[in-house]
């Protein structure tokens, strides 16, 4: 299966032509042999593949000791990327959800102002394709045997989105024409508008696994109450229940189970943290349990993720921040229900579309 992956990436989601540059990253030797059919499909389209090695436990160190005289360094790599690569493939593998616990705030701030304008360079105007390789770790977060977890991962990367990709460019006409969308739920009942906001439906280009369609809603127009219902590590925490409330498009309150602390000190980050930057609505039809891992989870069948932060490009309501936090809400009836409404007619309920 993993062939097959290697043949989808380069020639379904980058489209790989002759003399383009492909920089491969990845964190584990387990996913050497996955990066070697990269590496041939790359050369077999006449492309030219270089490769990364970045364990996880010596990139955090390097993170944790970052001192002022590197980020100019670090500028000046990602510069390097963007200007002499055409594509980037990025192999992540899970190893420990607080591995990067203890990299200072004040050091995460100061790698995203000196590199955002590269980051979004690469987001925007490259060809990219993120995925996790599986781990020991991934399979213990699904419950699974780690042979049975290989084997969903790859079918749901490899999943063709042929069967619903009528269903989901009727739905990109629905949002189109929607001014006000409401969410309701357990301990959820928000409104905002998505008016005139571009609709991008998401069906194996960039993200692997894929299954979602987002948009943005207009930054002030959000008000009410969420609460998410699935578990999400993010900096180097992991946080549960986790609630906010809005006025006029920004978070008012934010509490979950544990580290409030954190968690407002994540949405204090800038002035768009605590403002709305995506709206999602996932529908992979093979990934329907939460695993911790917002790769997976925000592609879960009947679930919206609704994001702290910055705003893609592709869908931009002029709210910029360093955070970009994909919190999710599954709303099938097994996880408490919901409703979706586009102005006022019920489009979807208890994860079920029903136009």
């Amino acid at each position: 299966m993993e062939k097959e992956l290697a043949y989808k990436i380069i020639n379904e989601s980058l489209q790989i032509k002759e003399d383009e540059k492909v920089l491969i990253t990845y964190e584990s030797l387990k996913c050497n042999d996955f990066v070697k059919y990269l590496i041939q499909e790359i050369v077999s389209k006449k492309g030219i593949p270089f490769v990364r090695f970045q364990d996880k436990e010596i990139s955090t160190i390097l993170l944790e000791n970052t001192l002022e005289n590197k980020y100019e360094s670090l500028k000046e790599q990602m510069k390097f990327d963007v200007e002499n690569f055409n594509s980037f493939i990025n192999i992540k593998y899970n190893v420990n959800d607080y591995e990067e616990k203890n990299i200072k705030d004040e050091i995460r701030n100061n790698i995203s102002k000196v590199t955002s304008k590269y980051k979004d360079i690469r987001t925007n105007e490259r060809k990219w394709v993120l995925l996790n390789y599986p781990s020991f770790m991934d399979a213990y977060k699904a419950k699974m045997k780690y042979s049975d977890y290989y084997d969903y991962a790859m079918k749901a990367m490899l999943y063709d989105f042929k069967e619903e990709k009528m269903k989901i460019m009727e739905l990109k006409r629905l949002m189109e024409k929607t001014d006000v969308v409401r969410i309701t739920g357990k301990d959820t009942d928000i409104t905002f508008s998505i008016k005139n906001m571009n609709i991008v439906p998401c069906l194996g280009s960039s993200n692997i696994p894929d299954g979602e369609i987002f948009t943005a809603p207009i930054k002030t127009s959000v008000n009410g109450k969420i609460t998410y219902n699935t578990v999400s590590p993010y900096q180097g925490e992991v946080f549960e229940n986790v609630s906010l409330t809005f006025k006029d498009g920004k978070i008012i309150e934010a509490t979950c189970n544990k580290n409030n602390q954190k968690l407002n000190k994540i949405l204090d980050t800038d002035e768009g943290s605590r403002y709305i930057g995506e709206f999602a609505i996932g529908f992979h039809p093979l990934v329907k349990e939460p695993m911790g891992d917002i790769l997976y989870d925000e592609k879960i069948d009947g679930s919206i993720h609704f994001t702290p932060g910055a705003a893609y490009k592709e869908a931009y309501n002029g709210n910029d921040s360093f955070v970009h936090w994909d919190l999710v809400l599954i709303q099938r009836e097994e996880y408490g229900g919901g409703s979706i409404f586009f102005d006022d007619k019920l489009i979807r309920k208890n994860g079920k579309f029903t136009f």
